[in-house]
């Protein structure tokens, strides 16, 4: 029940961030990717198969935000889900610069993927944003590696404060 109330939250708090950034530029969404670093702190704390079920949940409600395929950010973000509970269990990913390197390896494997899917199902050019969409790994990865450790002491001092 905590994990489906903690998922919940997490997914509520994603889709407000996410409309937020759209209302404030165009560019953010293209740079900042709020639902992946939701399923990359979530299947870190879990499991890989956690992940890969949130991320096909997540990249389905970005794809609904989107006037794409249905289902694009669906795949993408499902295998990476699966990596980042996969990886997470394996290496240790607590110092900043694994962090850093973890988050913005499973960036840029996801947005390969994307732009594979993309170009695939579309004939038409990939809207780049100005190529700011190029520099989403390494911003998300940086805002990623800052706050993860943020949340866990939120959380750890919120369970805490219930006892």
């Amino acid at each position: 029940m905590r994990d489906f109330l903690e998922t919940s939250l997490g997914i509520i708090f994603a889709v407000a961030l996410f409309s937020l950034l759209s209302h404030i530029s165009i560019y953010s969404i293209q740079a900042i990717n709020v639902f992946s670093l939701l399923v990359i702190y979530m299947s870190s704390t879990r499991n890989e198969v956690y992940g890969a079920c949130l991320g096909a949940v997540c990249g389905l409600i970005q794809d609904s935000f989107s006037l794409g395929v249905f289902g694009v950010a669906g795949i993408a973000k499902t295998i990476m889900g699966y990596l980042a509970g996969f990886v997470s269990k394996r290496i240790d990913v607590s110092s900043f610069w694994r962090r850093f390197l973890f988050i913005f390896a499973l960036i840029t494997i996801e947005l390969m993927l994307w732009v594979f899917l993309y170009s695939f199902i579309y004939s038409k050019a990939l809207n780049t944003g100005k190529g700011v969409i190029f520099l989403k790994p390494l911003i998300t990865a940086l805002i990623g590696s800052t706050l993860f450790p943020q949340i866990r002491k939120a959380i750890k001092a919120i369970s805490r404060h219930r006892r």
